[in-house]
């Protein structure tokens, strides 16, 4: 029989700039042999034992997501805590996300790499994050993110990919990532059928340290010092590093002063793989500029220039920044 009616008060979604509360007045009932008393199920309406409604945890969530709200602003909106939104936000991300065992269907293409979250002192500032480039590659939708693990390191990656199971492993058919030789070993460890892709924007940046490593070599090698003022390669530096269709006139003459001495013909050949990468990369037809990175790797993996190590298995997955 019914015995009596509650109140529970729920935060919504706020009405404008307004936050809203629910007043949901739950029914109370008691067994009248046995005596035992129980509440109307309102669990369509909340989370058992929640503060914020379904409602309200959906407008948190694309507050969050979709319009990059801080955890402060939701909770102002939503006229709870900060605690309160933060915990009802991860909890239904949790659900939605983590806990869903359909998250690993169907990803044939995976994406890692590092982000810098924590800027203290204290802790390990570094996440691994691993994304679904699938839709993206089969241009059925845009990437999704699978997780993020703390830390940096290929024991990171490899424990990641080792928790999966070995069906899900060998149908992974490409990993795209930056340099990181960490990343590269753990997949060439757990994912050994799978095609190691690297971003032409690292490729280029490849380049650029191998050619920060060149000049620095040839400078001791002439001086049996590190640059100073004074010294043609050190005063180049970053005109070295600059496009060729962006040189001026004064930078022009510098690096044709430089490059007429013989003594520096490795910075001028590594200079020369540095800027046909950046050709590459600014090529606003995406299928030349691949074909034009990937010419570029193949020279460059042919030889025995510092590039190679780091590019001999780079093939660009899209061209232009």
């Amino acid at each position: 029989m019914s015995r009596d009616t509650v109140t529970r008060r729920l935060a919504h979604a706020p009405f404008g700039h307004r936050p809203t509360t629910l007043l949901v007045r739950v029914r109370r009932y008691r067994c009248t042999g046995c005596g035992r008393v129980w509440r109307q199920d309102t669990a369509k309406a909340a989370p058992p034992r929640a503060k914020v409604s379904r409602g309200g945890l959906r407008w948190a969530l694309e507050g969050i997501v979709i319009d990059h709200l801080a955890v402060a602003r939701v909770a102002v909106g939503l006229g709870v805590s900060w605690s309160a939104a933060n915990n009802a936000v991860l909890a239904e991300g949790k659900r939605v996300l983590i806990d869903d065992p359909a998250r690993f269907d169907g990803v044939k293409v995976i994406g890692v790499d590092e982000h810098v979250w924590r800027h203290t002192r204290l802790g390990d500032k570094y996440v691994t994050v691993i994304i679904d480039l699938t839709p993206a590659r089969d241009k059925t939708g845009p990437a999704r993110l699978l997780d993020m693990v703390e830390g940096r390191s290929k024991a990171v990656f490899k424990q990641w990919l080792a928790g999966r199971p070995k069906a899900w492993r060998d149908g992974v058919e490409v990993v795209a990532m930056d340099g990181f030789t960490g990343f590269k070993s753990a997949a060439a460890e757990e994912l050994p059928g799978a095609v190691p892709v690297m971003d032409p924007f690292h490729v280029v940046r490849l380049a650029g340290d191998a050619l920060d490593r060149c000049w620095q070599r040839v400078q001791q090698q002439l001086h049996e010092h590190r640059g100073r003022s004074g010294d043609p390669l050190y005063a180049a530096r970053r005109t070295l590093h600059t496009g060729e269709g962006l040189l001026t006139d004064k930078q022009r003459a510098r690096l044709q002063a430089l490059f007429t001495d013989e003594d520096h013909v490795e910075v001028e050949a590594t200079w020369g793989v540095y800027q046909r990468a950046i050709a590459a990369y600014r090529e606003p037809d995406k299928r030349k500029g691949k074909q034009m990175m990937q010419a570029v790797i193949d020279s460059v993996a042919a030889c025995s220039a510092p590039l190679a190590s780091g590019a001999e298995q780079a093939v660009p997955r899209r061209a232009g920044p």
